[in-house]
């Protein structure tokens, strides 16, 4: 609407005419005309008749006497034991948890407004010029570039407020965990921050005209990006949704830091700017209930509630903030609305018989959407004209002053009530649910239309008619020309500007990019000695990884700072250990008698905890995992985050996620602890990893393993702790580990270093009784199938008398960007006039040159993994890999199914010596009789490859 705006409709205003609203529902039948005349929708409930009206009217007395002479908290108490005791009778309520549509917070509630409007409205009028001067200026230049207008035209006043008032910044020489406010900004309006960020100085006009450039020139990013501007966003949340379900997180992470004494978080709160369409994503609302379970009163959500997706209506057919209230307030939430600006006051003032909210509960979104579009004379027409009631509220008032009437979220008085309320409140996080319009300011060309989000360019006439509108200096020509703004800097609305922020610390949106001081990692003999000197002892690599980190949480320096995570499998992955050791957080500890506290690892919850089991999310527990992979940046406090799951509920489940992490600079562990397809054997198709690797080849600062033995797993841990908490790199790695028991052999020190760099750059030879040059033919195997190729490597000495040397490949995407690196660098090398130039060469083809045959590499993941690296293979490249959906079954049973067994191994390589004429034909088909041959797990379709079955 063209801002139907405030009103919290006060006890007194209903006081005068008590018995009208009691009656008002008499005759409030569907398709028909309540009391005052509003029409009722058709589809609209039967509202109850009241047969005693009188005696409705001494109940509403005697509360209102209670809230007169005892004050709020008493009627709140009374009212709630009548609820409790009438449940306790029998009685149903039939009340919704939606309340009537207008403010909660009561004008006599509001208090004085401190900050100076005049001022502030000077600024915000340049933050929005300068805001859409260079989307406009973009896309006149380049129309591809796209951007968006009408989003921070909405949200402009929602951004301001808390700049001007409430966002505080870590202030300098702050120590290690005391910092700022943490701020998630709504991606679509990210030229109002850089707006702001022009008017401080951290910007200038040449990132300003180069909005959405980032290639040449000092460019400013889409959305926010970390990973592209690392000085100033703090968190992407360009991704509708993972901003959300990520402040959730970052606001109990503060908190789980509080508790376990690593750093005081007390006063800083996390705010979420987020948009009412946004609210669909299920990450948007998947933890709202840990939020409230756990009190995080540290947290405040701006909902801003523009009514508009990018198509069109949010509930076109309803209210989406009667929706969000209902699902917030259900979830345990403190709600606040912020619907109406201060010129709606009046109105309800006037109102003695509940017209206004009334019509308001007949009035849907689509609706508000075309008041919002359209002028004074039309809302007269079409909303206030409706019924003598409404119409006389306006009497009085032109079109004009109609249309100037403000939604909430445009009112800085309003707002600043709600965001002061809702950093007081405790007990609970608060959501503020601010009403506002899409495009607005934009005039009649963009405010509240359909296509106002998709809208990149405006004419002449419209800037100027923007340019009257929020009263700018800006003669004809510097709008035509489309020139940004800026006050002089001896301006009284610069100087106020920068006091505002100077009382609140500083400037936002900033991020630091180290941790003032690292963590130094302890030698790797002391916490996993036992997986250099394994003396053939069979344990699983997952058990391997968790016997580690069970060692790494007793050391002094990093143990701390360790932050085991899993979404509710501890015992599945062997880390139950881990609850007596070091407990499960919970911010109330242990309200209860555990039902196994008799055995040595009883599940022991603890304030102070450690480990974070986040139950059956796994979004929840990469949220988490990228807030203590983030910590060095976000709190000054280095955190080393373990997340352990199954691998197939990572990537493929939570990849957006996952990439966020990325965008984020997260620094930490993934560990997908079930490797592969065919090691969760009997867990069938939904729960094995085929593609998980693949995924991880795509995300430049993600270091993907797959290792098979645990000294490769202590040294990918060790080189992974020392990058990202020792020499701070923004890398994070992911790790695959089996829940297959074998055999795991012992390397001698000298042996076990000489061999670090290999393990780490993804490919190195098993030592064997061959001679390098001896081996016809060479066998690739990684993670969950090495042992397969060992085992191939047997049977074709054995059975074929051809000597084969074995490769343990770590890493196919390590070596893949080795390979381009080489590439690149070799043909750049080639266009120099120095002929002398060393022309680089991939790691892999300098291993594999000295060697001789065909290379056969088998993988329990999809062949495009070991495809990753056929480019810098030298000779006949063939790859094996278990393409298709998985099934239940054995894991041998499994291996022959995707023929990645080792006698599926022994038929490629053969295969390939004879393809190079090295053997005959004939020698194929006795290998494929021989071990094909009444092979019962391959079923009928013996003859049709492993993805078509």
């Amino acid at each position: 609407m063209t801002d139907l705006s405030n009103g919290s409709i006060q006890l007194r205003q209903v006081q005068n005419d008590k018995m009208a609203l009691a009656l008002s529902g008499a005759d409030a039948a569907p398709g028909g005309r309540d009391a005052t005349g509003t029409d009722i929708p058709a589809d609209t409930p039967a509202i109850r008749a009241d047969n005693d009206p009188q005696e409705t009217v001494e109940w509403l007395d005697a509360l209102e006497g209670v809230l007169t002479h005892a004050g709020k908290d008493r009627a709140q108490f009374l009212f709630d034991r009548l609820a409790e005791h009438a449940r306790l009778l029998g009685i149903q309520s039939a009340r919704t948890r939606v309340t009537p549509y207008t403010n909660t917070i009561a004008l006599e509630q509001q208090g004085r407004y401190p900050g100076n409007l005049e001022l502030e409205e000077k600024l915000a009028a340049a933050l929005r010029w300068n805001a859409l001067a260079m989307v406009v200026r973009a896309n006149k230049a380049y129309g591809e570039l796209g951007g968006h207008i009408a989003s921070y035209a909405s949200a402009a006043d929602l951004f301001e407020v808390g700049f001007n008032h409430f966002f505080r910044a870590a202030a300098p020489g702050a120590e290690a965990g005391i910092g700022g406010d943490l701020v998630y900004f709504q991606p679509h309006s990210s030229p109002g921050v850089y707006a702001r960020a022009f008017l401080e100085g951290f910007l200038d006009e040449g990132h300003l005209r180069h909005y959405r450039r980032e290639i040449a020139g000092p460019g400013l990013c889409s959305y926010p990006h970390p990973w592209l501007m690392p000085d100033f966003w703090q968190f992407p949340t360009g991704s509708m949704g993972i901003g959300p379900i990520n402040s959730i997180y970052q606001a109990r992470f503060m908190r789980y830091l509080q508790n376990r004494g690593l750093a005081q978080t007390e006063g800083r709160t996390v705010w979420g700017f987020f948009g009412d369409g946004e609210m669909d994503e299920p990450e948007s609302i998947g933890a709202l209930s840990l939020a409230a379970r756990e009190g995080l009163d540290n947290l405040v959500f701006v909902i801003n509630c523009n009514l508009q997706r990018l198509d069109g209506p949010v509930r076109s057919n309803g209210r989406i903030v009667d929706e969000l209230e209902a699902q917030f307030n259900g979830a345990g939430w403190n709600v606040i609305k912020v619907l109406w600006g201060s010129g709606w006051d009046a109105l309800f003032a006037r109102d003695k018989t509940g017209a206004l909210l009334r019509a308001f509960s007949h009035t849907v979104d689509g609706q508000f959407q075309t008041f919002s579009a359209n002028d004074g004379a039309y809302n007269r027409a079409h909303f206030f004209d409706r019924n003598p009631a409404l119409a006389a509220l306006v009497e009085q008032m032109s079109d004009d002053d109609i249309a100037s009437l403000r939604r909430g979220g445009h009112d800085a008085r309003k707002l600043y009530a709600a965001y002061a309320q809702a950093r007081q409140h405790r007990g609970q996080p608060t959501v503020i649910l601010a009403k506002t319009m899409k495009g607005f300011g934009m005039g009649t060309g963009g405010q509240g239309r359909m296509t106002t989000h998709q809208q990149k360019k405006l004419g002449v006439d419209e800037l100027k008619a923007f340019r009257d509108r929020f009263r700018l200096p800006l003669s004809d020509d510097d709008v035509e020309q489309l020139k940004f703004y800026k006050p002089a800097a001896d301006s009284p609305e610069m100087q106020y500007l920068h006091a505002r922020r100077a009382a609140l610390g500083g400037y936002l949106p900033r991020r630091q990019r180290s941790a003032t001081r690292g963590l130094a990692v302890p030698p790797l003999p002391h916490w996993a000695q036992f997986a250099l000197d394994a003396n053939d002892r069979e344990i699983s690599t997952t058990m391997a990884l968790v016997r580690m980190l069970t060692a790494l949480l007793k050391d002094r320096e990093i143990g701390q700072r360790i932050v085991p995570i899993v979404a509710d499998e501890a015992r599945t992955f062997g880390m139950a250990n881990m609850f007596r050791q070091v407990g499960i957080y919970s911010p109330l500890g242990q309200l209860y008698e555990p039902e196994d506290l008799g055995s040595m690892l009883y599940y022991r919850e603890d304030t102070r905890g450690q480990i974070l089991e986040e139950g059956i999310s796994e979004a929840g527990a990469v949220s988490s995992w990228i807030s203590a992979a983030t910590s060095y940046s976000v709190h000054d406090l280095p955190m080393l985050p373990f997340y352990i799951y199954y691998s197939m509920f990572g990537f493929q489940r939570v990849g957006d996620l996952i990439w966020a992490a990325a965008d984020q600079r997260a620094r930490g562990f993934l560990i997908g602890a079930t490797a592969g397809k065919t090691t969760l054997g009997g867990e069938g198709l939904q729960h094995q990893d085929g593609t998980s690797h693949l995924a991880a080849s795509t995300i430049p600062n993600c270091r993907a393993y797959d290792p098979a033995f645990a000294y490769e797993v202590a040294a990918i841990v060790d080189a992974g702790m020392r990058e990202m908490v020792e020499e701070q790199r923004d890398v994070f790695y992911y790790m695959t580990v089996t829940n297959e028991n074998y055999a795991q052999p012992s390397v001698m020190a000298g042996a076990f270093e000489a061999l670090r760099e290999p393990i780490l750059k993804g490919i190195y030879r098993l030592p064997d009784a061959a001679q390098p040059h001896s081996a016809r033919v060479q066998l690739l195997g990684s993670g969950a199938i090495l042992r397969e190729a060992i085992a191939a490597q047997r049977m074709l000495a054995d059975d074929w008398q051809i000597e084969a040397a074995v490769w343990s490949v770590t890493s196919f995407t390590e070596l893949q960007r080795d390979g381009m690196a080489a590439e690149r660098d070799a043909r750049h090398a080639g266009a120099s006039p120095d002929s002398s130039a060393d022309v680089p060469i991939p790691y892999v083809t300098r291993a594999l040159g000295v060697t001789q045959g065909p290379v056969i590499a088998a993988t329990d993941y999809v062949r495009a993994v070991p495809e990753l690296i056929r480019a810098y293979v030298p000779r006949r490249y063939v790859t094996l890999g278990t393409d298709g959906f998985g099934r239940s079954d054995t894991r041998s049973a499994l291996r022959a199914f995707f023929e990645v067994d080792r006698a599926s191994i022994v038929i490629a390589a053969l295969n390939a010596l004879a393809d190079d004429g090295e053997i005959d034909r004939a020698v194929v088909r006795d290998a494929i009789a021989r071990y094909r041959s009444g092979d019962a797990s391959r079923g009928d379709a013996t003859r049709m490859p492993p993805w078509q079955r």
